[in-house]
């Protein structure tokens, strides 16, 4: 079994602006091992919002290589990535990207429609056990609008979870949350790490590295610190000192 789920190597991202040419990557690598929880952090313009489309393969880079659980992602063709994309990685975005007048459960099972193998009965006990997963059994009949932020981005981290993929990536994931709902998202996400899952957490915000096992810093297109966390903190235990909103 491939030891890294993640290779970066030498990752160059360059875009033309008018007669510009604009280095938004230059020379990024890293490697990252199956069951580490990654943050990936970054002022604006530090590279890292070009760094998650290449790693969420939306992207190719100008030069350099990645590698997603083995397979080279560089030479692929659009729709090869889509594929891939679909199969091995589970995203979970600031803004849920839940489609509103669909429940929980139809959310969830969405990506797995694109998987010609897996019949409807089996998609339907797929998206259950997501939602059990993240203690939404009591709300698969749910539409989006009939639930909390924090409730909305659970059905995100199922519908990430139903593939069962090698990697889940996380755009700025406790963003749009109060700081409580916050800690109940984190505490999840520990909850999949300790439980082996690969997350990969892109974000602005210093204080969810305290929380994560290594802290990949961007600036200027290039990683300029990469710390393994020798204390994780416990999200859980934060959680519980913290007042309930009204």
């Amino acid at each position: 079994m491939e030891e890294y789920i993640i290779r970066v190597d030498d990752l160059r991202r360059d875009f033309t602006v008018g007669n510009e040419t604009v280095h938004a990557l230059r020379g990024v690598s890293f490697h990252i091992r199956q069951g580490e929880f990654v943050t990936i952090m970054g002022t604006s313009g530090s590279g890292k919002s070009t760094l998650l489309n290449l790693l969420g393969c939306l992207d190719t880079p100008t030069s350099g290589d990645y590698y997603l659980d083995g397979v080279s992602v560089r030479e692929m063709s659009r729709n090869e990535r889509a594929t891939l994309r679909n199969r091995k990685i589970g995203f979970v975005f600031q803004s849920y990207n839940l489609l509103p007048k669909t429940t929980a459960l139809e959310n969830v099972e969405l990506p797995l429609f694109y998987n010609s193998e897996i019949s409807a009965k089996e998609r339907k006990a797929r998206s259950l056990k997501a939602l059990e997963q993240v203690s939404l059994a009591d709300r698969i009949h749910h539409r989006s609008n009939q639930m909390s932020g924090g409730q909305q981005q659970r059905v995100a981290i199922a519908r990430a979870l139903v593939n069962d993929p090698v990697m889940i990536l996380a755009d700025e994931a406790t963003g749009n949350l109060d700081t409580y709902t916050s800690f109940e998202i984190l505490t999840l996400f520990q909850r999949l790490y300790a439980e082996g899952r690969t997350i990969v957490f892109v974000t602005h915000n210093p204080e969810i590295a305290e929380f994560s096992s290594r802290n990949i810093v961007l600036r200027d297109g290039k990683v300029i610190e990469d710390r393994i966390n020798p204390a994780i903190r416990s999200a859980a235990e934060t959680l519980a000192t913290l007042p309930k909103p009204e």
